[in-house]
């Protein structure tokens, strides 16, 4: 069977990579492949520490795709031969004050009631495992199996394995016949069929392709590194609160710390110095070293976000599935997002999947039927 995947982040690329294995003929369709929301990503696999956002029905999902994590990097890392930064000492969410302690201590409540493992501990145990924490820290809660990976590195080693179906174009039009999607329009006026298209375009839109009510949520991330002479900041993600605004800062083996993020839905495209200073004011509150590293990057990207935040996973048409609008779960969920989206365009059940998980992604949810774009 041939698909065609339009869309080259990390969830097209999963699926692309999921397809593959269960024996499809794949192309896969970006002009600029893996350079938007995935390449700003810190790339937590955090199914526990999102559990302070409140979205039940979330849980269930996140815990499902962190647990396919070792086994996807694996296969991953054996295909390629790439490191791709798995960081697997855990995340520490921390309080600075009292009113914070309290709400990390309903956070665990929660956590624990969704079956994740954590541990509440003091502000100085927390400063026993990471050293540069800020002396205010007065508990974290201790999550061990809230892991972290290196978007930038998976993303370049699932997109090693396309480098002879990628086509770097812009799709204009999903080509229909009757009501079945058959294949695509590119932007040079070539045409594409196949036996089956999957849309992981984010917040991009096509003519002829259904109509769904993604938002973009732009995030402003900043890339900082330690002065070579020396040693790593941090070893684990470290999370937190800060006057109400969440801030993370996620190291990398070599150095590098990753701080976020801003969300915003105002539309602009660049980064604001105001939330240069945001973000470096609250992650010094947390972390105070940060103040004297390099910074190396800034990076602003928007996110696909829905109005519930849970992904559109699901069959448009005879033709056609769509898999977008995974937020800042993209990266989570990239292993059950792929696979998912594979197994649909191919007919297979995805009997694995939590109850009730492939009614809570539908993409007919908030109506009938997604009706098709004529834009």
């Amino acid at each position: 069977m041939h698909v065609i995947v339009v869309g080259a982040g990390i969830i097209g690329l999963a699926t692309a990579w999921h397809l593959r294995r269960l024996g499809a003929v794949v192309t896969i369709i970006d002009p600029t492949p893996a350079q938007g929301a995935s390449h700003a990503a810190a790339g937590m696999i955090a199914p526990a520490a999102e559990v302070v956002w409140g979205q039940t029905p979330l849980y269930p999902l996140m815990r499902s795709s962190g647990e396919l994590y070792p086994g996807f990097t694996a296969e991953v890392a054996s295909a390629t031969g790439a490191e791709l930064g798995l960081n697997s000492t855990g995340t520490l969410v921390c309080a600075g004050d009292r009113a914070d302690l309290q709400t990390l201590r309903e956070l665990r409540g929660a956590q624990s009631a969704a079956g994740f493992t954590t541990e509440l501990i003091s502000g100085s145990k927390a400063r026993a495992v990471e050293p540069s924490l800020a002396p205010s820290i007065i508990g974290a809660v201790d999550i061990p199996d809230d892991w972290s990976v290196d978007p930038r590195r998976l993303s370049a080693a699932l997109l090693s394995m396309t480098t002879e179906t990628l086509v770097r174009e812009t799709v204009t039009e999903v080509v229909r016949r009757g009501e079945t999607t058959i294949g695509v329009r590119l932007a040079d006026g070539r045409s594409l069929e196949a036996d089956q298209v999957v849309l992981s375009t984010g917040s991009a839109s096509i003519t002829g392709a259904p109509v769904l009510p993604v938002r973009q949520v732009w995030g402003d991330v900043l890339r900082l590194r330690t002065q070579a002479e020396h040693t790593p900041l941090l070893t684990r993600t470290i999370r937190g609160l800060v006057n109400g605004r969440a801030v993370y800062l996620v190291p990398r083996p070599d150095g590098e710390i990753v701080l976020g993020a801003s969300s915003r839905e105002d539309g602009r495209s660049a980064t604001s110095a105001g939330a240069v200073h945001r973000l470096l004011q609250d992650g010094q509150r947390l972390v105070p070293g940060i103040l004297d590293c390099d910074i190396t990057e800034v990076t602003t990207r928007a996110r696909p976000g829905s109005p519930d935040d849970l992904p559109f996973i699901g069959r448009a048409d005879d033709g056609c599935v769509v898999s977008t609008g995974y937020f800042r779960h993209g990266i989570l969920l990239a292993p059950l997002g792929g696979r998912l989206g594979a197994e649909l365009a191919l007919g297979i059940s995805p009997d694995w999947l939590p109850d009730g998980a492939l009614d809570s992604v539908s993409p007919h949810r908030f109506s009938e039927a997604a009706p098709v774009s004529n834009a």
